[in-house]
């Protein structure tokens, strides 16, 4: 389909089948008979008495965020820090997803943090999650992270003292540790969640979510064997975003019979995965990592350099667009957005395209077209997930738009037809709409007894998406409300954790105990992003996900959570470079 008129009007009706009026609410939390979702399969916790100590930092969260976090204010003369997380072990995302052919979506090369620092060269182009999670172990050896750390353990409150001027932290451990300066990187990808289909507690075959996969169950383990013990089973898999993408290929090559649920096709785009040459690897000079983060950064933003290092799906979209605008000349911001629709309608018809030419049956391939522009969704990139649906034991079920009707003890509805199963796999991903107190599964109780969740009821607010008023001594380590670059997350993490190991020297330097964002310059800030109006994910166009709340034009004050840096990713990486280094720090107060 290449009329414009038309494609347009193809992508508002699979839009508007696929919109539903609950919205993030069709989504349940793992409770009841699905709590055990929330528990780590892989470590038994080691018994130890509740710590009732204090240390300098307190980190809650032992993903990327604690890990750069950490490793930068040890590098900074910080010796006194402890990393608390609910895992067994460090890894964040990377610890609790194991399910099988898991591997990052952006190139290792600029995904992995503190490649230079831990001397790791990646294996392949996007590293498996195996070596993922071995890096974070080595990121956390190398920086002796785990020394003080708090691993299986949960935070269940975090309360500003005001007459000691410390944070106390509470744990699911019977701990009351206490903080001088604390840091939060929870993130968003750690929580599961469950589709709110009718029946869902009914089934009476064996299920499990993906992030805590079941290899007992399955066979096989992470490295990628074979799901051995499948070969009699029928499967269900419910979702088909960039967890079934990766490890729907692995079980085609396993399962008696396979019955994918699909309410929205992901686009697939070529993956092109490869081994890492070493000679090539060591012919980087010292300071390649940072060069590389810049360089995608700047292409997948629009910007350009001389050439292409990543050479990626990311940065492929990205340079269509930047040429076209200069070939037609029309820098303007209506210049800028034709070229990113013109740029869009042909990448999605050449992601179209693939479908047909890979996928043997016609109406599969149908079902399996995405209409809908490549950004509105998560992209995907694989050499092997469509090649799967032409193995006769995988069956692609198209809901056309509506979802899974029901599940009853012995299998799923669809369409009026019912589905035998032995288990259901759920890939639903995890909670990401959802308050910022119930993804990190814990409260934060500021000043005069006031909550994070209070503060931030009418958005988020904050100075550079790190500091709040009226919660001193605190930082947040993420995307939102600065560089908010979703290409490419743990670029935002590590250069906020420079600025937190800045800040950090500047207090020890001279004998600080109180930091604090002054209100008028959280304000300013707000005020800043929400004049430049660049936020992400709030396009009413596209098909409901969770990077566009579940198709819901969020209110503002939700907007304020997903605002960005008006100039873009590259030029606030650059701005709080400059902050940070001028030793002012403007906008806070030290005492």
């Amino acid at each position: 389909m290449t009329d414009t008129t038309d494609l347009r009007e193809k992508y508002r009706a699979e839009r508007d089948k696929r919109l539903r009026a609950d919205g993030n609410e069709q989504y349940i939390e793992p409770t009841g008979a699905f709590a055990h979702y929330l528990e780590d399969p892989y470590v038994e916790p080691t018994p130890r008495p509740p710590l009732n100590d204090e240390v300098t930092f307190a980190f809650i969260g032992g993903g990327f965020a604690g890990l750069v976090a950490g490793a930068r204010l040890k590098q900074a003369g910080i010796d006194d820090v402890r990393i608390i997380e609910k895992g067994g072990d460090f890894g964040g995302t990377w610890y609790w997803n194991r399910y099988p052919g898991a591997m990052c979506d952006t190139a290792s090369m600029v995904y992995m943090p503190l490649l230079e620092e831990v001397g790791h060269m990646p294996g392949h182009k996007y590293a498996f999650a195996p070596e993922i999670l071995e890096h974070c172990r080595n990121i956390a050896n190398t920086f002796d992270l785990y020394d003080n750390a708090c691993l299986s353990t949960e935070v269940t409150q975090l309360e500003w003292d005001e007459a000691t001027s410390r944070w106390i932290i509470r744990t699911n451990r019977g701990d009351e540790m206490r903080a001088k300066f604390v840091a939060v990187g929870t993130g968003p990808l750690h929580r599961p969640k469950l589709p709110g289909i009718k029946g869902i507690e009914s089934f009476t075959g064996h299920s499990f979510h993906t992030s805590r996969w079941d290899y007992e169950y399955t066979g096989g383990n992470p490295a990628g064997a074979l799901l051995d013990k499948l070969g009699d089973k029928r499967v269900g898999i419910i979702g088909t975003g960039a967890t079934s993408v990766q490890c729907i290929p692995h079980l085609a090559k396993a399962c008696g019979e396979l019955k994918v649920f699909q309410r929205t096709p992901s686009s697939i785009d070529v993956r092109a995965n490869h081994e890492t040459d070493p000679d090539w690897f060591e012919t980087l000079e010292p300071g390649w990592q940072q060069k590389w983060l810049l360089n995608f950064t700047t292409l997948q933003t629009g910007g350009f350099t001389d050439e292409d290092l990543v050479k990626d799906g990311w940065t492929d979209l990205a340079q269509r667009i930047r040429d076209q605008v200069v070939a037609s000349g029309d820098f303007t911001p209506e210049g800028m957005a034709k070229a990113y629709h013109d740029s869009d309608d042909v990448k999605m018809n050449e992601i179209r395209a693939r479908v047909d030419e890979i996928i043997s049956d016609p109406a599969t391939a149908e079902a399996l077209k995405p209409w809908y522009r490549q950004l509105c969704k998560r992209p995907c990139f694989h050499d092997e997930y469509l090649d799967s649906y032409n193995n006769p034991n995988v069956h692609l079920v198209d809901t056309d738009g509506r979802g899974v009707e029901r599940i009853d003890e012995s299998g799923v509805w669809v369409n009026g037809t019912h589905h035998e199963l032995d288990c259901i796999i759920y890939a639903s991903g995890f909670e990401v709409g959802t308050s910022f107190a119930r993804r990190s599964g814990f409260e934060t109780i500021g000043r005069d007894g006031q909550t994070l969740s209070d503060k931030w009821v009418d958005g988020m607010m904050s100075l550079h998406g790190i500091h709040v008023h009226g919660f001193p001594n605190m930082f947040i380590v993420g995307p939102s409300q600065g560089a908010n670059l979703i290409s490419n997350v743990p670029h935002n993490l590590t250069e906020r954790a420079l600025t937190l190991a800045a800040i950090m020297r500047h207090a020890t330097d001279n004998d600080i105990d109180h930091i604090e964002v002054t209100p008028e310059a959280e304000a300013a800030w707000v005020e800043r992003l929400e004049k430049g109006g660049r936020t992400f994910g709030n396009d009413p166009d596209c098909t409901p996900g969770y990077y566009n709340n579940e198709g819901h034009q969020a209110d503002p004050s939700a907007t304020r959570n997903f605002l960005g840096f008006p100039e873009g990713p590259v030029a606030y990486f650059d701005y709080i470079a400059q902050w940070r280094s001028s030793g002012a720090f403007e906008g806070l107060t030290f005492a």
